[in-house]
């Protein structure tokens, strides 16, 4: 179950880091809103997710989740470069990921 909630948990970053974007500090309500929704949310499941799995490993996938979340909306909504280089660092973001969850209990 904690896989589930650190999964969730890194969609919702995505969902506060791309939020940010959209609040133009804070002065539009609506973003503001999902974006804090969006952050207690995430805090709320990786610390479900981290009473079983151990800090490391939770916070490196939480963070990997939200990076390759954020980057791919990036691209395709905020018409951020998508160059082969950047895609291959996020690739191996995935795979370390994967790694982690293969090696963790």
């Amino acid at each position: 179950m904690e896989w589930i909630y650190i999964l969730i948990a890194g969609i919702f970053e995505t969902g506060w880091a791309i939020g940010f974007k959209y609040t133009e500090d804070f002065t539009k309500f609506y973003p503001t809103v999902f974006t804090v929704v969006s952050l207690i949310l995430s805090m709320y499941l990786l610390e479900k997710a981290l009473r079983t799995l151990p800090v490391g490993t939770g916070y490196a996938v939480w963070t990997g989740i939200g990076i390759i979340g954020t980057t791919t909306l990036g691209i395709i909504f905020l018409n951020e470069s998508m160059n082969m280089s950047r895609l291959f660092f996020i690739a191996l973001i995935a795979v370390g990921i994967g790694g982690l969850k293969m090696v963790s209990n």
